[in-house]
């Protein structure tokens, strides 16, 4: 399978974010101060390596693994209250910068399903597409558990 030039420069693009939120998962699930927002990262952070390994096998014309999706959404329970402790203050400044990157990496995937020709390609990208705003979903959930998003 070969890439246009356009289509390089993008999956170039994308394998750079992919590459900057297993660096930002893996030191915030080491850094998380609640039990589940560890365990969180460190699922973030394998599954964004999955779309790495995606992008580099398309990068190389192989076909491209089914690795759009595939994550259990957890469910949380209560850590923090109301109140604004320093370790809340900690995790909901994680989760926060973690729920922007999500956002940021979505809207690039969005941006690249258009500039495919290959519909093969597309159906792919969209499928991390899927994958990032699910990721943001489960950060939003344990916000929304631990009185973090208002």
């Amino acid at each position: 399978m070969q890439l246009t030039q356009k289509e390089t420069q993008f999956i170039s693009e994308l394998k750079g974010q992919e590459k900057v939120c297993i660096e930002k998962f893996t030191r915030y699930s080491q850094e998380a101060k609640d039990a589940q927002l560890k365990n969180l990262f460190t699922q973030l952070a394998g599954a964004e390596q999955g779309h790495l390994n995606t992008l580099t096998d398309i990068e190389s014309g192989k076909q491209p693994r089914n690795n759009g999706g595939g994550n259990t959404a957890p469910t949380f329970t209560q850590t923090y209250g109301q109140a604004d402790s320093e370790d809340k203050k900690h995790d909901c400044f994680l989760c926060s910068d973690s729920l922007g990157t999500e956002k940021h990496v979505s809207s690039l995937y969005n941006t690249s399903v258009f500039e495919f020709a290959n519909p093969q390609l597309r159906d792919t990208l969209n499928g991390i597409q899927k994958a990032e705003q699910g990721h943001g979903k489960m950060i939003y959930d344990y916000m929304a558990a631990n009185n973090m998003y208002s």
